[in-house]
């Protein structure tokens, strides 16, 4: 227990000097809150939980860092919350840690048997409609279930009026933990006007899984 205490500290400590960093090169931060509301939590192909998902977003955000927590919540149970932080560059990339907790799970677990946090290295580039992301998981994890050394890729790109994606991986994107395609989409989005001041942002995907061999419609709102 002790080791793992310290394993969280020193992540926290690491992250703090890039923190400060960011926030004396940029003296506009704004805290953000906000939710989704989907008809089912689909992430890189794979659908978690039943039915549909309460998704909270809480951030502090400049043009230089964003840290914050996302969370998905369900009726059947299903609890995810991931604290994050990244970096963004004017010339389109942004690098971030990723830290994937599930609430139900000892916090300060970090064994390899037992261990909560999956930590993730992020990479992500976009190029005017084209977007590239890489992802790394630095550690075996499980009860939140990596392998350690998960990889991810997806490349995407945004047409006028929707959106195409495809993505691959292994570990625990995957069934049998080998490289495959899983998670193949297209999507689009539309603002629904209530008021001559207010409208709500609507979504909607359709994700095949070749890995898993499975084909999800999700659609859900941001308020």
């Amino acid at each position: 227990m002790k080791n793992s205490k310290l394993f969280l500290l020193a992540g926290v400590i690491l992250m703090l000097p890039l923190t400060l960093k960011a926030q004396e090169a940029d003296q506009g931060p704004e805290f953000n809150i906000g939710a989704d509301i989907f008809s089912n939590y689909v992430w890189r192909g794979t659908k978690f939980g039943t039915g549909p998902a309460v998704q909270p977003n809480i951030s502090l955000s400049s043009d230089v860092f964003t840290i914050g927590v996302w969370g998905s919540f369900d009726a059947s149970g299903y609890s995810e919350a991931d604290p994050y932080l990244y970096f963004s560059f004017p010339f389109g990339l942004t690098l971030g840690l990723t830290d994937y907790y599930y609430p139900g799970l000892s916090l300060f677990d970090a064994t390899k048997e037992n261990g909560s946090h999956a930590l993730e290295l992020n990479l992500n580039y976009t190029l005017a409609g084209l977007g590239l992301s890489a992802n790394y998981i630095i550690n075996e994890a499980g009860g939140a279930g990596s392998k350690g050394s998960d990889l991810y890729f997806q490349a995407g790109y945004d047409f006028e009026y929707f959106s195409l994606f495809a993505g691959t991986g292994n570990g625990w994107h995957t069934s049998d933990g080998e490289f495959d395609i899983c998670n193949i989409g297209i999507g689009t989005s539309k603002e629904i006007s209530v008021t001559e001041t207010f409208s709500i942002p609507v979504k909607g995907q359709i994700i095949l899984n070749p890995d898993r061999e499975q084909l999800t419609l999700v659609a859900g709102f941001s308020f």
